[in-house]
């Protein structure tokens, strides 16, 4: 407003007019200064303005560039990404599959060895039983009796030899139902012999070879403890027996127990391997804890 004024007063009033006043003449300078002024403001403001315009424009530009290289750099690392998750995933599916297979192939090889295992178990046990016959084959036959042999009833007894070697060689056949007939009529009429473990002991296989477990086990647990080791060989052919049939059963700790004892008491019998082998194939270790009585004997020394 007061440069508006200054302004028409300057119009109005000639600058050369002849007796100008003092005040006029100084207005007049204030005027021009003020003009300088106002001048010089709006050069500085329009440069700066022009500086503030170039600076907002490279910001704006650095700020689309770091805009783009962003995008750039997250879809690289998206790719990226992309590609190891499915190069993860190929590998946790080919890894998963080929421990699958592995374990497939585990088992399977567990279930041959448990075969083998049992097999050789048979075979064993049926060598066994042919070297006992022949053993029994090969003995000489009992001197007759002068009047004959007869029970209470007065029919003719067949003895005990004769008896158990028919039985043996009928089991051998494959004739299980006479051998098992013969085995019980021998425990009925020479119960009380030394051959009686054996008897009792074939009843019990026999009935094992017919899956008659409960019958089987009863028949081994019989051997083990009516028997001694000093009236009969039998007892670790009972225990293996009695631990398979217990395995048969579905009781795999009380068979694994009894494959250990069988370990413990005859650590050096030709049977213990079996045992042992009969052990892993449950996936167990074949190691023993030493009986009270070795521990016993180790403090003395």
């Amino acid at each position: 407003m007061r440069l508006r004024v200054c302004l028409v007063v300057l119009l109005l009033v000639p600058t050369f007019a002849p007796g100008a006043s003092r005040e006029i003449v100084e207005l007049q300078r204030d005027v021009a200064t003020l003009q300088d002024q106002v001048r010089a403001l709006s050069n500085s403001n329009a440069e700066k303005l022009t500086a503030v315009t170039v600076l907002l424009q490279q910001t704006l530009d650095a700020t689309n560039s770091t805009n783009k290289a962003v995008a750039v750099l997250e879809s690289r690392m998206n790719t990226q990404l992309d590609k190891q998750g499915q190069g993860v995933g190929q590998s946790v599916a080919v890894l998963s599959a080929k421990v699958d297979q592995m374990s497939s192939d585990y088992q399977s090889m567990r279930d041959a060895l448990n075969d083998v295992v049992s097999r050789m178990g048979k075979l064993e046990l049926k060598m066994v039983d042919l070297k006992n016959m022949l053993s029994t084959i090969q003995a000489p036959p009992p001197a007759p009796a002068p009047t004959g042999t007869t029970g209470a009833s007065g029919a003719a007894v067949i003895p005990a030899d004769t008896l158990i070697t028919d039985a043996q060689r009928d089991m051998t056949t494959g004739k299980l139902d006479l051998a098992l007939k013969e085995f019980n009529d021998f425990m009925q009429a020479y119960g009380d012999t030394d051959r009686a473990p054996d008897a009792q002991y074939y009843i019990g296989k026999i009935h094992y070879d017919q899956n008659d477990f409960e019958r089987a086990y009863k028949d081994f647990d019989t051997v083990i403890e009516r028997y001694s080791d000093s009236a009969t060989t039998r007892i670790p052919d009972a225990m293996l027996m009695k631990g398979r049939t217990l395995v048969k059963l579905g009781r795999r700790d009380d068979g694994a127990k009894e494959f250990r004892g069988l370990l413990a008491k005859y650590p050096r019998n030709s049977l213990a391997p079996s045992a042992c082998a009969e052990l892993k194939a449950l996936g167990l270790s074949c190691a023993v804890a030493p009986s009270a009585a070795a521990k016993k004997k180790k403090a003395r020394g």
